[in-house]
């Protein structure tokens, strides 16, 4: 199932977010979303070759406005992930899929399709329920701006992820799409890191400078996962699988720095598993297709 591709895009983008707060000890937002986006340009470019791919693209406009939004959300998340804690970062952003689902309930209105996708869009709120249940998030008087930058990244990411199936709809490559995103990445990164400067590398901790290489090459292979299932996989249940993110984060989490996960983390967990197979289940009675499903 097509879906699927969202649960390893989800373990492959936790990985990213570890190496992301270890390299905020050393490097600025804009920073690491340039050299993200560097190493994520030069790891698709070989892919592409690879693949005899070709650069040019009917769709022009619509990767500008994919990348637009996808920057933005991107840059938003690693600021609330260097300025929040992990879990409340990593639950805000996640909101996305509650976006889509909103975003989808407009858009079922217009075509009349809203209660043919209600079960499915309660696996979504479910699996968030499951995601504020095992984080627990928390956020601090003084970290309010965060909140709302971290928050306004989930919204970014749902438009992004959107406008990455109507990409999938005209038959774009989703190596070319994760390309042209990885190009704006590194182009809003460039122009941030002007007024936000480059911390010199003689100031940068190993720890942090093992990450930067990493964190391009998760990103892309995320990128590349996440494209897939939503070019191909129903939007809803592709959306309900990433939340499968937050059990990889909490595993994260309890292996490599020792936070403990109370019952009702372990509960919360338990209620993602169990959307994600729900929306399986649902999505295989052949639910009619909304204009953001798949082909």
């Amino acid at each position: 199932m097509q879906a699927l591709w969202m649960v390893l895009g989800s373990f492959l983008f936790a990985t990213m977010a570890v190496g992301i707060k270890y390299a905020s000890a050393s490097f600025g937002t804009m920073e690491l979303v340039f050299y993200r986006g560097i190493v994520s340009m030069v790891f698709m470019a070989v892919v592409m070759q690879a693949r005899g791919t070709p650069l040019r693209t009917p769709v022009p406009l619509m990767h500008v406005w994919r990348s637009t939004v996808g920057v933005l959300s991107l840059s938003a998340w690693f600021y609330g992930i260097a300025h929040l804690p992990l879990a409340t970062a990593m639950t805000l952003n996640y909101m996305s899929g509650v976006w889509v689902a909103a975003f989808i309930v407009g858009g079922g209105l217009l075509y009349g399709q809203s209660q043919r996708q209600g079960p499915l869009m309660g696996t979504v709120l479910l699996g968030f329920a499951g995601v504020v249940m095992t984080l627990r998030p928390t956020i601090d008087h003084d970290q309010l701006f965060a909140g709302v930058i971290g928050l306004l990244s989930g919204m970014g990411a749902a438009l992004a992820y959107l406008q990455v199936t109507a990409l999938g709809k005209v038959g774009e490559p989703e190596v070319r799409t994760v390309f042209y995103f990885s190009i704006g990445t590194a182009i809003v990164g460039a122009v941030g890191s002007l007024f936000t400067g480059l911390t010199p590398w003689s100031q940068v901790s190993w720890t942090a400078a093992v990450w930067v290489i990493p964190i391009g090459v998760l990103a892309s292979l995320g990128q590349w996962c996440m494209t897939r299932a939503y070019s191909h996989g129903s939007t809803l249940v592709v959306a309900s699988m990433q939340y499968a993110g937050i059990v990889f984060a909490s595993i994260y989490s309890l292996a490599l720095f020792g936070e403990y996960i109370a019952p009702i983390g372990w509960a919360g967990i338990a209620v993602i598993v169990a959307s994600g197979v729900l929306a399986t289940i649902l999505r295989s009675r052949a639910l009619p297709n909304t204009p953001a499903e798949d082909h």
